[in-house]
């Protein structure tokens, strides 16, 4: 693999895990703003998640990406399955990420059979599982946590419950990263629960809610390094952010063109 295959921005490949069950997570709703109170019932919800799933699949899948699918178990119940990027991540280099939960619920969701999988399709190295901080009471949620700009090796990360400064500072050091930490603050007043809710990086851009940074000079720090990188910075409203348009990712296809991935609640946002 060349430098600049192994260490390109984006993928043209991704895992997704169709959900078995999808409702609101009562362990998440404290310190997640995001998240609403459902109105409709738990089966409605799973019927419509499955749907909307399937067509981002198809989506993807019609734009050149290689889309893996894995069904979600049954057993145990898992209503935030959908969301694997929070307890797994994959590397150029073949190592895997296995990382610690906050929701004891979300713990459920590793799994073994998809790791196995995995190595029929990868060369798969190594797995380093920071799980074990669960027991300290430490987490790390993926690169829902993490948002990483793999070009530069930084890795961008908002502080709150799901983010943990002795985690972050162990995969920073094993997968050379250099960490870049802050806080960014909601409408509520509370840490943001992922950084990736409110920051997306992309080969020649980054788009964020510098805004929601209140500590003047953690934000100039994090503008500092995207601009000394060479990234034109979209600055995000507060509105933009609570409408998902910072949850957004760069992909490229089979073609090497490079797509920017995100719901059309967020398109509607930024248009």
């Amino acid at each position: 693999m060349t430098r600049s295959a192994a260490h390109a921005q984006s993928t043209n490949s991704v895992l997704m895990i169709r959900p078995g069950r999808f409702y609101p997570n009562p362990e998440t709703a404290a310190d997640n703003a995001f998240q609403r109170n459902a109105d409709r019932g738990s089966n409605a919800l799973t019927i419509m998640a499955r749907k909307e799933f399937d067509a981002a699949v198809q989506t993807l899948r019609e734009a050149g990406i290689n889309v893996h699918v894995f069904e979600d178990t049954a057993e145990p119940e898992k209503p935030d399955a959908v969301f694997p990027n929070n307890w797994i991540s994959t590397h150029h280099d073949g190592r895997i990420a296995l990382f610690p939960m906050y929701s004891v619920l979300r713990r459920r969701e590793r799994r073994r059979d998809i790791l196995e999988a995995l190595r029929k399709h990868y060369q798969v190295t190594e797995v380093i599982d920071y799980s074990p901080f669960e027991d300290q009471g430490c987490c790390l949620e993926g690169t829902g946590s993490l948002v990483l700009d793999h070009v530069n090796r930084i890795a961008y990360v908002s502080l709150s419950n799901r983010s943990n400064p002795k985690v972050i500072q162990h995969f920073a050091d094993d997968f050379s990263y250099e960490p870049v930490t802050f806080t960014s603050i909601d409408s509520n007043g509370q840490p943001i629960y992922h950084t990736n809710v409110m920051m997306c990086i992309g080969t020649a851009f980054a788009m964020l809610g510098l805004e929601m940074i209140p500590n003047k000079v953690e934000r100039q720090r994090v503008r500092a390094g995207l601009e000394k990188t060479g990234k034109e910075i979209v600055e995000l409203s507060a509105d933009q952010i609570a409408n998902f348009a910072g949850n957004a990712i760069e992909l490229h296809n089979n073609f090497g063109e490079k797509l920017l991935v995100l719901s059309n609640r967020a398109d509607h946002a930024l248009t």
